[in-house]
């Protein structure tokens, strides 16, 4: 089974400065990065980016899309509104989990438009395991195959602040799901935002990382998870955590310059192979 793993999408409005009143301080402070380091540059190809690799996933033979968060860059109704229309054809196919720009208000939060916006997307097959919102989400496709995804995004306190944590009641949740007999036997990758470790294998800053990644990550591995896949650096790596468990970070997948995905061939016994494909050589 074919299993393709984006992230960081960063869908971004048009936000014109004699908007920047409406948006709140939290998203003006952002727009003000945004334009003076230009980041909003670097995302400006992202549907066309995001179609070719849907495109690409088409023509491989893709079973299976995980886009592990950060779909917006402010968590905007018309940001949401364009990622969910990017990715329909895939929303039989497809488990995805908020980032943090997703969480990027209080507001957001409350009014849960990441679960609105994508409800169809975020239907579980195994239901009875939700401790928080829609999450964790448990899809199980064909050929043996799990694919868990839990909710790490938080709102940030400041600005700067893009530290996440999944918490005691989904990691209980991911405990009752891999001991669940309709999940045994099955090659489970477990999905997160928030990186559990940084490319070099040391934890993330804890204004930035994943504060409990490293109980997940011994979750996962004492259950002989296949992966874990994440985002929100935006670096695309591997790294191989405790008892053996591979960690895929998938970087951004639309960033000009590093464009790419992660490409994964899993049977029912596990991971067969993973490959990264780097979109911005052309290769």
């Amino acid at each position: 089974m074919k299993i393709l793993h984006a992230s960081d999408l960063h869908f971004q409005a048009d936000c014109p400065i004699s908007r920047w009143p409406r948006l709140g301080w939290r998203r003006v402070a952002a727009q003000t990065e945004f334009r003076l380091l230009k980041r909003r540059l670097l995302f400006l190809s992202v549907e066309q980016t995001v179609r070719r690799i849907l495109v690409d996933a088409d023509r491989a033979g893709v079973d299976h899309l995980i886009v592990s968060g950060d779909l917006t860059a402010l968590a905007l109704p018309e940001e949401f509104a364009a990622a969910h229309a990017a990715l329909a054809a895939w929303s039989d196919r497809i488990t995805l989990v908020p980032g943090n720009h997703d969480r990027y208000t209080p507001a957001a939060m409350k009014d849960r438009l990441f679960e609105e916006v994508f409800a169809d997307m975020l239907r579980s097959d195994l239901p009875e395991h939700r401790r928080e919102g829609a999450f964790p989400v448990v899809k199980l496709p064909r050929d043996g195959l799990a694919v868990v995804g839990l909710s790490s995004a938080r709102v940030p306190l400041t600005p700067g602040i893009a530290a996440g944590w999944v918490g005691r009641a989904q990691r209980d949740a991911l405990a009752a799901i891999l001991a669940d007999p309709r999940v045994t036997g099955r090659a489970v990758i477990v999905t997160v935002h928030h990186a559990p470790r940084r490319p070099s294998g040391r934890r993330d800053w804890p204004t930035h990382g994943l504060w409990d990644g490293e109980e997940i990550l011994d979750l996962a591995s004492r259950a002989g998870v296949a992966a874990v896949c994440h985002g929100h650096i935006h670096e695309r790596f591997r790294l191989t955590g405790p008892r053996g468990l591979p960690i895929f970070g998938a970087g951004s997948s639309t960033q000009r310059g590093v464009e790419g995905y992660w490409l994964f061939d899993v049977g029912p016994d596990g991971l067969h192979s993973a490959g990264a494909v780097d979109l911005s050589s052309g290769s």
